[in-house]
């Protein structure tokens, strides 16, 4: 267990059953009454945020969660296959697994993969991703107003089969 004098950012919690893990805290004594600590905490599995107060004394439970650096190999139709740099092991994930990482997941990218049970896991991708654009539409003259943002279709290079690939951001 953990006690509200120990929260810092990063930490992992669990919350009604739930991984969270803690974006922002904040300690805070006023003039009367107790203390208490304010935090900014994240689901893990949907990627809600939410604000939470913890009075001094209250005690947490830690979430415990293995943390791997893989790296992503290759997608085949569903499924989307990373080995572990360190085991050589491979696991194959899916689409709903994934999430909205497979857009932006390259051969060889090196990602952070979290064990959160046996049938879950969360996959943190680098801070940058290199793409090549290779085709967006005319901007429209003065449309500064709409915040002028626009489809792109990126390219990148597929490693094991030689090939490239065309996406639609």
């Amino acid at each position: 267990m953990i006690e509200t004098s120990d929260i810092r950012k990063n930490l992992k919690l669990k919350i009604d059953g739930d991984p969270w893990i803690v974006v922002d805290f904040q300690f805070v004594k006023p003039g009367k009454g107790q203390a208490f600590t304010r935090t900014k905490i994240k689901n893990l599995i949907t990627g809600n945020v939410i604000e939470r107060t913890y009075r001094s004394g209250e005690k947490l439970e830690e979430a415990y969660i293995e943390e791997h650096e893989m790296a992503y190999l290759y997608a085949q139709g569903d499924a989307f296959h990373f080995m572990n740099n360190q085991t050589y092991e491979q696991i194959e994930m899916t689409a709903e697994q994934v999430g909205d990482a497979k857009s932006y997941l390259t051969e060889n990218m090196t990602v952070e993969v979290l064990y959160l049970t046996i049938n879950q896991l969360v996959i943190t991708l680098p801070n940058f991703v290199e793409l090549q654009i290779v085709h967006t539409e005319p901007a429209v003259k003065g449309d500064t107003v709409s915040g002028a943002t626009k489809t792109a279709e990126v390219f990148y290079w597929l490693q094991s089969t030689g090939a490239g690939l065309y996406q639609q951001q």
